[in-house]
């Protein structure tokens, strides 16, 4: 503590602690960060995995014992920044898991701590995503999400966990736990505090429930409360029995129905701070000079002793053991009884009280003293506290040595039995006050359980509606998780149809737009900036809002023909920079075959119309070359027919160039050249099952020029880029034989 407290003080650059303790008093914010940099916040998920793993050991049978359908109450205090809670929370859920589905169990979790900065982070659930050396990938994936810079509690974990800020020292425990997880806390308490809370803690647990500390910290003295399980990960159940009733009483948390009075270490002269109008030893002294002179000391309700006046060591003395400034504790025996009844009377009626004739033993015999408490309610800062003040009354009687009884033998029967008889009278008024107080009390105690009860059926009543909403609330969760289950896999399946669809467009890298109704652009592929220069701003844009490059000046009329007629038209179309497009203009059928605008496809044909214009330059070379050509000859498809035929061909066998053209082989010349020989050496030509052939003798019958003796010869031709072939066939008169 030191250390932190020279931290503060280095960062700024103060030596002294009087001067630090100056700066404290003047700077407000300076006392916030020093109370923060006290405050030790070391903690981790799954802090001593081995300590928790035992932990889980001892958990499930304690949660087979539940009823099915219980609550499961959790206290996680000194939680710091959630991590030990939310770690204790996936364990309890572990759990409940191993016992599915044979028992259901609700759990409920109260994290609390005294920095409500941490209670703010708890809160959030969101960890660096250093984290991952912590827990487990399992874990990860299931009670986190990934999100960028580190990792998020997910919902049904988080909502487990109710965090709230809560002294332990000052404040009531929550009860009925079945489970209390304290580790790593009480090691930076006192022995004091340690030993008021581990009876509060055994209060505030159900039979049998568990006690999880820290490894360094112990139950010693404490074993008749709880059974060790674990001794080295410290874990105990509960043992049967309540805590004594000193026990309890002597923790804070009872005091907090008393009113707000100054405590010792914010109104002592030393580390104290400064009352509004001035040191608080000043006021005190003040006060002192104004009501007595003789020894006092300023006490609060609780006895305990703020400030001292004057010699009080005749009268008061330290009580054997730890240091204790507490007035009932170091009184002496003679004057204890009447000293707390003072006390007593005036905190409850905020009058003064006066004692006479106290005997207070000495070594020569006995004096009396006169005890006065004042109950203080000026100035305004000392309201609330009362000054005990001791004044001797006479001189000690002077008995001879080795005399113990407090009453000197030489006193009259009557000042001995007028002295019984005041004391009796003190006892009897005592005790009447003690009756009252009884019974005041008693009264107040019923009237606050009336109230409690009350206030119990309200939050019964409240709690059920709550129930029925939360029971409302999951249902309507579910149904809603239903339906996101389907609208994501519905949009999974939206999504995967448009990426199918995109890169569908894209590969076949046809340019390609979808207009709406009103001509408007829904979609376009990336090929379209080819003819219309589209960036993706320009959706919902009109289409006649945009140049093109095309030779084509009806688009949106035709487009309007399509949407209104529900054809289909199609067009070839060269832009402005040559190339050729095959455009198709179609309606946009839905699933429900309504019509929602059209689509206009341009194909790229350029190049097939290239292609068409170099095979119409060659067929018009070729076709000039065989008909210049002096032999018959004809060119024939796969099918036969005529392609080309010479004009000696057709002037040597009579026919017409123009009516021949199409014609089947085995239709020329009336069918003169549907010879079976002839047939079979095309085909096989055409097959490619023979070679090329030449002079073949034929006998030919022609209507007009009677039967005649050829020779033929074929050659089978190819198209380059098509798989197309054709034949060329000559033909000549056999030469005539001579005689023999």
């Amino acid at each position: 503590m030191m250390r932190r407290i020279e931290r503060r003080m280095n960062s700024h650059q103060i030596k002294d602690f009087t001067h630090y303790v100056r700066y404290l008093q003047e700077n407000v914010p300076e006392v916030e960060a020093l109370f923060k940099e006290l405050l030790i916040g070391v903690t981790k998920f799954f802090r001593d995995n081995e300590a928790f793993d035992s932990f889980k050991k001892h958990l499930l049978p304690m949660l087979r014992q539940k009823p099915d359908g219980s609550l499961v109450r959790v206290w996680t205090p000194g939680c710091s920044t959630g991590e030990e809670a939310y770690s204790v929370a996936i364990t309890l859920l572990e759990c409940l898991d191993a016992l599915a589905p044979e028992r259901y169990l609700k759990v409920q979790i109260f994290a609390t701590d005294i920095n409500a900065e941490g209670i703010d982070f708890a809160r959030a659930g969101f960890y660096p995503e250093n984290i991952a050396a912590d827990v487990t990938p399992e874990r990860l994936r299931r009670y986190f999400t990934k999100v960028e810079g580190g990792y998020q509690i997910r919902k049904e974990l988080r909502d487990l966990v109710v965090f709230a800020p809560h002294n332990l020292n000052k404040d009531a425990p929550f009860t009925r736990l079945d489970v209390l997880v304290c580790r790593n806390l009480l090691i930076y308490l006192s022995a004091e505090l340690q030993r008021n809370l581990l009876p509060v803690f055994h209060y505030a647990l159900n039979p049998n429930g568990l006690l999880f500390l820290g490894p360094s910290e112990n139950l010693t003295g404490f074993q008749d409360l709880f059974a060790p399980l674990d001794v080295k990960w410290k874990i105990s159940r509960r043992m049967e029995g309540a805590a004594s009733l000193p026990r309890l009483l002597n923790f804070p948390s009872g005091l907090s129905r008393l009113p707000s009075i100054p405590t010792v270490a914010a109104t002592s002269s030393g580390l104290g701070g400064t009352r509004k109008d001035g040191p608080f030893a000043i006021l005190v002294q003040k006060a002192l000079l104004r009501y007595f002179a003789p020894p006092a000391v300023v006490v609060n309700p609780k006895g305990e002793i703020l400030f001292v006046n004057g010699r009080t060591g005749r009268y008061l003395e330290p009580a054997p053991g730890l240091s204790n400034l507490n007035i009932f504790e170091m009184v002496r025996d003679d004057m204890r009884f009447e000293l707390s009844g003072a006390i007593h009377q005036a905190s409850t009626t905020h009058a003064d009280v006066v004692v006479d004739g106290m005997k207070l033993a000495t070594d020569t015999g006995f004096q009396l003293v006169r005890l006065s408490v004042k109950y203080m309610t000026d100035p305004e800062h000392l309201q609330g506290l009362m000054l005990v003040a001791f004044e001797e009354q006479a001189p000690p009687r002077k008995v001879r040595p080795g005399k113990v009884n407090l009453l000197s033998a030489d006193l009259s029967r009557d000042a001995a039995v007028a002295a019984m008889e005041k004391e009796l009278h003190y006892t009897k008024q005592r005790l009447q006050m003690t009756i009252e107080e009884m019974e005041s009390s008693l009264e107040e105690l019923k009237s606050t359980n009336e109230e409690l009860q009350s206030a119990n059926e309200e939050l019964q009543s409240t709690n059920e509606e709550a129930m029925t909403n939360k029971e409302e609330m999951q249902s309507m969760n579910e149904e809603l998780l239903t339906l996101n289950l389907q609208y994501a896999s519905k949009t999974e399946e939206l999504s995967q149809a448009a990426n199918d669809m995109k890169n569908l467009l894209d590969a076949t890298e046809i340019a390609t737009i979808f207009l709406n109704n009103d001509l408007l652009i829904k979609r376009f592929t990336p090929s379209i900036g080819r003819i219309f220069k589209l960036v993706a701003s320009d959706v919902g844009r009109s289409i006649t809002d945009f140049a093109n490059n095309l030779r084509y000046d009806n688009l949106a009329g035709d487009v309007q023909h399509v949407i209104d007629r529900l054809v289909t038209i199609e067009t070839n179309i060269q832009t402005t920079t040559g190339e050729w497009y095959a455009m198709r203009i179609l309606p946009y059928r839905t699933l429900d075959n309504y019509i929602n605008g059209a689509v206009i496809t341009f194909n790229d044909i350029t190049q097939l119309k290239d292609l068409e214009g170099s095979l119409q330059a060659s067929t018009s070379f070729a076709e000039s070359i065989v008909e210049t050509v002096r032999e018959p000859m004809i060119v024939l498809n796969q099918d036969l027919q005529v392609v080309m035929i010479s004009g000696a061909f057709a002037e040597h066998y009579r026919l017409s160039v123009a009516e021949a053209k199409g014609q089947s082989l085995t239709e020329l010349n009336n069918g003169a050249w549907n010879l079976p020989p002839l047939r079979r050496l095309l085909t096989n030509l055409l097959s490619d099952k023979s070679e090329e052939f030449d002079n073949v003798p034929l006998q030919v019958k022609l209507p007009e020029l009677g039967p005649r003796q050829v020779l033929v010869y074929g050659r089978r031709l190819l198209s380059h880029g098509s798989q197309m072939t054709s034949v060329l066939l000559g033909v000549s008169d056999a030469p005539a034989q001579a005689p023999t």
